[in-house]
């Protein structure tokens, strides 16, 4: 069965072109920065990110250190390959933070035996006793900020959430689609050569030296 949108202007069904049109939530006339989705969910980490760090400060761990102990625990990462991209980390920044979780005695890197370029991971005993803690701490400090959420509301906030990352992963690839077709198209086009002068047409070394004079 079609499913039917309403149009933008009335609560009335609609069908055609501007169906399928995506609603428009801002426009450059109306536009408050304090009211953006993006600023409110950038507010939010902000906030949830600064009571975590108080929560683990006892344990002398950082928003940047509890991260890569906690995928290590949970089997996200097993390699420093694997956890730069869990943490969405360059190699050089993922080296200096394990040189710090080294230090801590937190995290051991082992060369591979089958491949030497391979470096993996695990957790020392602290660093076990550590990530177990982790989960805790998340949860006490997420569920305090959802304080007089019912369960329904917080289902719908969840799809909603996920909603709005399903549409960033389309505009990323979208983006990117776009990036690839730009540099295909810079690629296809021809290169002007200059084409030699017939003989017949060349100066004389005479002529040519008269004209670089006028």
């Amino acid at each position: 069965m079609h499913k039917k949108q309403l149009d933008k202007n009335s609560s009335a069904p609609c069908d055609g072109p501007e169906a399928t049109l995506p609603a428009v939530f801002y426009t450059a006339a109306n536009y408050s920065p304090g009211e953006s989705v993006g600023y409110l969910m950038r507010r939010i980490i902000g906030v949830l990110s600064q009571c975590i760090e108080r929560e683990f400060e006892p344990n002398g761990l950082t928003n940047a250190q509890w991260l890569p102990l906690l995928k290590l625990h949970m089997g996200d990462a097993s390699t420093v390959a694997e956890l730069a991209r869990g943490c969405d980390l360059d190699a050089g920044s993922m080296t200096r933070l394990l040189d710090r979780l080294e230090a801590k005695q937190l995290v051991k890197r082992t060369r591979s035996v089958d491949d030497r370029r391979v470096v993996n991971l695990e957790l020392t005993d602290a660093g076990r006793g550590a990530a177990k803690e982790i989960p805790q701490v998340l949860c006490d400090v997420q569920n305090a900020h959802l304080a007089g959420f019912s369960n329904d509301e917080f289902k719908t906030l969840q799809d909603f959430l996920r909603r709005i990352l399903d549409n960033s992963h389309d505009v990323q690839a979208s983006q990117t689609t776009q990036v690839i077709q730009a540099s295909k198209a810079a690629h296809a086009q021809p290169v002007q050569r200059r084409h030699a002068v017939p003989a017949a047409n060349k100066p004389d070394k005479a002529t040519a030296a008269a004209r670089t004079k006028i």
